[in-house]
């Protein structure tokens, strides 16, 4: 497989049947480690600003109060979902999987 190539989970299938999407051909890959990023917005500023911030500054972002955040596996656009609160702790609730343009 060359560089350019991507490789779709889907196609490995199950080693035993052939079934493609099932759970036992993607067991090679359950220990490959990935980043995941929940993007909550985004903003442009100079340095000589980001040096001014002190604790409790507020920096304003492009995206409004409910507006859906942006979820980033290996920095590839992966899904969008809405932020939610856990036990004391943040996490994502994906509303719309991103599918990929290659």
């Amino acid at each position: 497989m060359n560089d350019k190539q991507n490789l779709n989970l889907e196609d490995l299938g199950d080693a035993n049947t052939g079934a493609k999407g099932s759970e036992a051909g993607l067991e090679a890959v359950y220990d490959v480690p990935v980043t995941v990023k929940a993007v909550l917005g985004t903003t442009a500023m100079n340095i000589s600003q980001l040096l001014k911030l002190g604790r409790g500054a507020v920096v304003e972002l492009d995206r409004k109060v409910g507006d859906a955040i942006d979820v980033y596996v290996n920095d590839r656009l992966v899904a969008r979902g809405e932020v939610v609160i856990v036990d004391d702790k943040l996490g994502v609730t994906m509303t719309e999987i991103v599918k990929s343009s290659t």
